[in-house]
């Protein structure tokens, strides 16, 4: 299918703009949330996990969660090694992501209106399908 990923590319920057200024009324960027989300949804993690998950380099994710630590959303907590950095969400970050995760569920549900529900959900299925082939591509790094 010609075209599908210039379509895809033509969503993506206006809903990462819309994120940005959501999010940023809680002090908090699109890059930010990320990584309140992954350890939210996975538990106490270490930046490698973070930085294979979302495939960026383990510096970037680094100065994110630093700049969390500062914000006083995440905290680091001893690992088995001492150079492993495991980071879990404080209590304020656990009450911001609830904030956070409200406001982005309400933009959900506008952006997909009046997109029928058996439309949205392909669209919620084919994603992540999308995604593993592209990591899993022939010739990829991650094979």
């Amino acid at each position: 299918m010609q075209g599908f990923f210039q379509r895809y590319l033509l969503l993506y920057r206006p809903l990462i703009s819309q994120l940005n200024e959501l999010l940023g009324k809680y002090d908090l960027s699109y890059s930010l949330w990320q990584v309140m989300l992954y350890v939210k949804n996975n538990g106490p993690s270490t930046l490698v996990e973070i930085s294979i998950y979302y495939d960026v380099e383990k510096p970037t994710i680094t100065r994110t969660v630093h700049r969390l630590e500062e914000k006083l959303v995440v905290k680091v907590i001893p690992g088995k090694d001492r150079r492993e950095k495991i980071i879990q969400l404080t209590e304020f970050g656990e009450e911001l992501y609830l904030i956070c995760r409200q406001k982005i569920t309400e933009m959900e549900h506008k952006v997909m209106r009046n997109i029928p529900e058996n439309e949205q959900t392909a669209a919620f299925q084919i994603l992540p399908k999308i995604r593993e082939n592209i990591i899993n591509r022939e010739g990829g790094r991650h094979e």
